[in-house]
């Protein structure tokens, strides 16, 4: 066996040298060195250790490590300062690399949606959370926990969830997880293994959650048509099922709100088929033209999964969402998240459930209403004065809204032509699941400064009046 002895002490050099093979031991040193300089590993200007210590880390003589430095400091990688430093003289040699095609330009006006606008993101106040967290969390808050997560959020949730959206939740139901995405993940984890074999969504619908879970873990995905109450319950039920998905307090994208006795006949239909509900409230703190719609939860939690998450209301970066559920699929999803990641980061958990217990989080919606509200209402302004022809729905909550667009203007060349124009929409179609149903076009507002919403809808007509004349 070949014998080798590598040096790595700190603030030394990584050095493997093999003594069995016939290039001797200061080449060897050289052809390490060399490749690391290539390679980019050993920076320009970084300094070498010097010939003594490294010869004594290596356990060579120290002529090897003379030789070697000489060798390389003669072809241009190195080079000596006065006082006996040796720095890397040259940078990493890169390979030829085909130019990448040019990024396409930022749009003028972004109507994406699904945004939060961060720049209203409450700092101080969140920083005083995180303060008053560290300094009264236990010691055993920082070790391994179970994949539920902290119990100072799960106490924060359920007042708060009980108290503002009509939850029935108790601590020991709630499951924290990194936002909605990764809690339908979840479910769809547990409910296959369950043997589950359909879920039904609403269509239209979300494309890049629940969807392409359920697909990738070979359930069958069957959509149900939304009307303007949501989803259509008398399609619902004839279509057996294992577990519905549903936006009931503001489809999306449609906006509808499921009304009483629709949510009586989902419910009915899910004790029928022994499924179960899974409820994405996912911005139904921003109403400004009706009265609350309680969760759906509340009615049934036995049956109905409640699932929400920080991202609409607070910031998506900090990845916090929870989970109110049955009972008896605590553990297993708990099981799940811990197989997953080992659970979510404690100091955000315990930062956000201060947050919530001081008010912060009341509070904080509180001042972005309004703000919210004023963009929508320039929205709505600007697109009754500039394209009357659109019809605005889903208008009296939330962060969007949909304009069905009249039979005369297609959908997919009004997006093309609004991007030529600088302008970024998104159409319905692309969330359907059946190719039936009106063109639209969705708005995300929530991002945008009233001046930028104005001049949005301004070019979005200048490009309808471009496809109109053929341009």
């Amino acid at each position: 066996m070949a014998e080798s002895r590598t040096g790595s002490p700190p603030g030394g050099l990584l050095v493997q040298l093999d003594r069995s093979a016939a290039l001797p031991l200061h080449r060897q040193l050289a052809v390490a060195v060399r490749d690391g300089v290539r390679s980019g590993r050993l920076r320009l200007g970084t300094t070498l250790p010097p010939t003594r210590r490294l010869a004594a880390d290596l356990g060579v003589s120290r002529g090897v490590v003379v030789e070697a430095y000489q060798q390389l400091v003669a072809e241009g990688y190195l080079t000596s300062r006065p006082g006996g430093y040796t720095e890397v003289a040259i940078g990493p040699v890169r390979p030829r690399t085909i130019a990448a095609p040019a990024p396409r330009p930022a749009p003028r006006v972004d109507f994406g949606y699904g945004r939060y606008d961060v720049a209203n993101f409450p700092r101080t106040a969140w920083m005083r959370s995180i303060r008053r967290a560290f300094a009264r969390a236990p010691n055993e808050r920082f070790a391994y926990l179970t994949g539920r997560g902290v119990p100072e959020l799960h106490d924060a949730l359920t007042d708060y969830l009980n108290r503002v959206r009509g939850t029935a939740a108790t601590p020991d139901t709630v499951v924290v997880c990194t936002g909605y995405a990764q809690g339908v993940a979840l479910l769809v984890q547990v409910l296959a293994a369950r043997g589950a074999r359909r879920l039904v969504v609403e269509d239209p619908s979300a494309d890049d959650d629940a969807r392409p879970l359920a697909e990738a873990a070979g359930l069958e995905v069957v959509g149900i048509p939304v009307d303007d109450d949501g989803i259509r319950t008398d399609v619902l039920d004839a279509t057996p099922a294992d577990a519905v998905v549903l936006t009931p307090s503001h489809q999306w994208p449609t906006g509808g709100v499921l009304p009483a006795q629709r949510r009586a006949a989902v419910l009915s239909w899910a004790e029928r088929h022994g499924a179960l509900v899974i409820e994405d409230d996912y911005d139904a703190e921003y109403r400004y033209d009706r009265a609350p719609v309680g969760a759906m939860q509340g009615l049934a939690p036995d049956r109905v999964v409640y699932a929400g998450s920080a991202s609409k209301t607070l910031a998506p970066g900090l990845r916090l969402g929870w989970m109110v559920l049955p009972r008896g699929l605590v553990g297993e999803v708990a099981a799940a998240k811990i197989a997953m990641d080992r659970g979510s980061p404690v100091l955000d958990q315990l930062a956000f459930a201060d947050f919530v217990a001081h008010g912060e989080f009341d509070r904080h919606l509180r001042r972005m209403r309004p703000v919210y509200r004023r963009r929508r209402d320039t929205l709505l302004a600007a697109l009754a004065e500039r394209l009357p022809s659109l019809e605005p729905a889903g208008i009296s909550a939330g962060l969007h809204l949909v304009a069905w667009l009249p039979p005369n203007i297609d959908e997919a060349g009004l997006v093309a032509a609004a991007e030529r124009r600088g302008v970024l929409v998104h159409g319905v179609a692309p969330y359907r699941l059946s190719a039936t149903g009106p063109g639209g076009i969705i708005f995300g507002y929530s991002a945008l400064r009233e001046h930028a919403v104005a001049d949005g809808v301004d070019l979005l007509a200048e490009a309808i009046d471009d496809l109109r004349a053929g341009r």
